[in-house]
């Protein structure tokens, strides 16, 4: 019974969704069993069914307002800075990204020295033979390893340096 009704409630659910405005009839059979339908059968009572709210509870959108009337007025306790005041904070803000920016050059400078060391100096292990000598052989992998990890540093520094130029460029 209870499968039924779940079944019941989304075919109703769906019915309503999809045909907002249209009749839907309620047949109770001698069993007992409920059908709901948008096709009138005999003995089945119309439902007077509000149409189905869309919005989900936000306001309904119009059209018609004018930007001015959708804006929500600035209380007026609200804190307000006069315009030298923030040309000081957006001076100081621009200084800073400055000094972050050239720190963030230093370091991709370093960065790109530390990988091109790594470059130069491959991963390699020795093995000493039966006969007391020793063969030296490349580790590849760790060399990859290595350089995948070099690689990710200048990466790093160099999308900080875009990031900061970008941010730079915003407040000119």
């Amino acid at each position: 019974m209870n499968k039924q009704f779940t079944f019941v409630s989304i075919v109703l659910s769906t019915l309503i969704a999809s045909v907002a405005h249209a009749e839907i009839y309620k047949h109770v059979d001698a069993d007992g069993r409920i059908t709901y339908s948008n096709v009138k059968i005999k003995g089945a009572k119309k439902l007077d069914l509000e149409p189905a709210d869309t919005n989900f509870g936000n306001p309904p959108k119009s059209n018609n307002k004018s930007s001015d009337e959708t804006k929500s007025t600035t209380p007026g306790n609200f804190p307000k800075v006069d315009a030298n005041t923030q040309n000081q904070r957006d001076a100081k803000r621009k200084d800073i990204l400055k000094a972050e920016l050239e720190s963030e050059k230093q370091a991709l400078e370093r960065a790109k020295q530390a990988y091109a060391e790594g470059e130069a100096n491959p991963e390699v292990y020795q093995v000493r033979n039966a006969n007391g000598s020793t063969s030296t052989f490349r580790n590849v992998p760790k060399f990859q390893e290595k350089m995948k990890a070099l690689q990710a540093e200048v990466d790093a520094h160099q999308r900080n340096i875009d990031l900061l130029t970008k941010e730079l460029n915003q407040i000119n």
